[in-house]
Formats: C-alpha cells, sequence, structure tokens
C-alpha cells in the first residue's frame, strides 16, 4: 500500500514568496540582477583573481576560492527556479527535481560550513605560528582540509535525501516554500518521520556543532594571541587578517541559527521564507564583496589586474 500511494505524486506545487503582484516585476529584477548576477560575477571574478594573481596563491587565499564556488553553486540550486517561479502561477516541480535541489543544497551548505571552519584554523595557524605557517600549511593538508567539507557535505545530504524521499508521499503535495526544503518536505509524508526529524537533528546538529566549535576554538586562540601583542597598531593590523572571514561567519551562522535554533513558538513560515531569501541568496552575493572591500591585498591584486590590463592595452 505504501508503495502505491508513493507513485501518486509526481511533483511538488511551493507557495512561493508572499508578494503583492505588483511588484512582481520589480522582485524579479531586484533578484536577478541585485542578488543572482552580481553574486555569479563577483564570485567568479574572485576564482579568477586568485588564479591569475601569483600574489594570492597562499593558503588563505585557496580557502576562498573554493568558497566562491561553493557560493556560486549554492546560491545556483535555489535562485533560477525561484526566478522563473515570478511568472508562472502554477510552481511545480518534478518528484526528481525536489530530489535533487534538496540533494544539492544539503551538500554545499554543509560545505560551506567546514569550509569556513578550514580557514577558521588557516587564520589560526596563521597567527598563533607564524613562523612555521608555511611548513604547518603544506599543499597536502590544505587539500585536505578542501576535500574535508565537500565529504562532509555529501555525507550530510546523502543520509537526509535519501531518508526523505524513500517515504511515502501520497498527498498534499503542496510545499509551502519557494524550494525543496526539508521541513516543509517532511511535512507532506503520509507516514511516520519521528525518526527522520531525529536524523535530520542530530546530522544537521553535528555539522553546526563540530564546524562552529572549530571556528570558536580557533578564534580564543586568535584572540589570546593578539591581547599578548603590545601595540595597539600592531593588534589592529592582525585582527585586520580576520575580520572579513569574522564578517562572513556571523552573517552565515547567525541566519541558520535564527531558522534552526529559536524555540517553535516564534516560528513563522513566511518570516522563515523571508530569511531562507536571505541565506540562499544575499549570503553568498555578499561574500565576495566583504572579501574585496574588507581585504587591502584583494584590493590590490584588483588594481594590479586593472592597471596591467590598461597598460597591454595601451
Amino acid at each position: 500500500m505504501a508503495n502505491e500511494n508513493y507513485t501518486k505524486v509526481t511533483e511538488f506545487i511551493f507557495t512561493g514568496l508572499n508578494y503583492n503582484p505588483q511588484l512582481q516585476v520589480f522582485l524579479f529584477l531586484l533578484f536577478l540582477t541585485t542578488f543572482y548576477v552580481i553574486n555569479v560575477t563577483g564570485n567568479l571574478g574572485m576564482i579568477v583573481l586568485i588564479r591569475i594573481d601569483s600574489r594570492l596563491h597562499t593558503p588563505m587565499y585557496f580557502f576562498l576560492s573554493h568558497l566562491s564556488f561553493v557560493d556560486i553553486c549554492f546560491s545556483s540550486v535555489v535562485s533560477p527556479k525561484m526566478l522563473t517561479d515570478f511568472f508562472v502561477k502554477r510552481k511545480a516541480i518534478s518528484f526528481l527535481g525536489c530530489a535533487l535541489q534538496q540533494w544539492f543544497f544539503g551538500f554545499f551548505v554543509a560545505a560551506e560550513c567546514f569550509l569556513l571552519a578550514s580557514m577558521a584554523y588557516d587564520r589560526y595557524v596563521a597567527i598563533c605560528n607564524p613562523l612555521l605557517y608555511s611548513v604547518a600549511m603544506s599543499q597536502r593538508l590544505c587539500i585536505q582540509l578542501v576535500v574535508g567539507p565537500y565529504v562532509i557535505g555529501l555525507m550530510n545530504t546523502m543520509t537526509h535525501t535519501t531518508n526523505a524521499f524513500r517515504l511515502p508521499f501520497c498527498g498534499p503535495n503542496v510545499i509551502n516554500h519557494f524550494f525543496c526544503d526539508m521541513s516543509p518536505l517532511l511535512s507532506l509524508v503520509c507516514a511516520d518521520t519521528r525518526l527522520n526529524k531525529l536524523a535530520v537533528f542530530i546530522v544537521a546538529g553535528a555539522v553546526g556543532v563540530f564546524s562552529g566549535l572549530t571556528i570558536l576554538i580557533s578564534y580564543i586562540y586568535i584572540l589570546m594571541a593578539i591581547l599578548r601583542i603590545r601595540s595597539a597598531d600592531g593588534r589592529c593590523k592582525t585582527f585586520s587578517t580576520c575580520s572579513s572571514h569574522l564578517t562572513a561567519v556571523f552573517i552565515l551562522y547567525g541566519t541558520l541559527f535564527f531558522i534552526y535554533v529559536r524555540p517553535s513558538a516564534s516560528f513563522s513560515l513566511d518570516l522563515n521564507k523571508l530569511v531562507s531569501v536571505f541565506y540562499t541568496a544575499v549570503i553568498p552575493m555578499l561574500n565576495p564583496l566583504i572579501y574585496s572591500l574588507r581585504n587591502k591585498e584583494v584590493k590590490d591584486a584588483i588594481h594590479r589586474t586593472v592597471t596591467q590590463r590598461k597598460f597591454c592595452k595601451n
């Protein structure tokens, strides 16, 4: 009977974002140009800049290039479908399409959390053990610190997606969201989902706790090292090397904490969708801006690249 019911749902319908129809064109252009185009252009530009400028061939920027890649992919999982749904009355997605969207979403969000943890460890070594930095952050270790987040992301999404989409969906098929998020998806299952919700809580919690603890412990040691610096100018200069990363961490973890950790009494589906827009569209756009506007080395690299191109044209 479960197998018969399972085949009944062949697609899901999104309720989408709640907005005034008169703002449809404005919101479409806002999301397309301000968020998605700037996101792809900024992150792709960061990857190319790190690739062509030899002075940025350091572990820190190696991690940053992968963070930019994950941001492009992370946003591209959700944004194109959301943009097309602005002009479609029936916001449908196939069963397989929903499964793929959830699979890639779970993969990239976990990978981003642990990439930020790898970057925190890199800053810890650079500030607390500067003389051993080039030895400690070997090419092999850097590759391991990048491959690790992708492996964890794969384990995270395989656990959630496989467990969720093997369950019976026998109607209704309306997802109160603008993408296939796990929580509203499980509410459509016509079976006991307590074990699935527990698995989501444990695995997602482990991702957040372990990556967050790595970042927290790294910055405790970094803060202790900064406080031992006698000159105020030296403390500011040392801390400035971490400011971009800290800003990115606070924005991402603050948003995820608001969605997944706040009390259930304050739960609002509309507010949840609004915050989901922030971490799926806005945060990937902000990261390249944060690292370019708050990072002197990146600004110098941009200036060198622009100057060289002008010189070559002349």
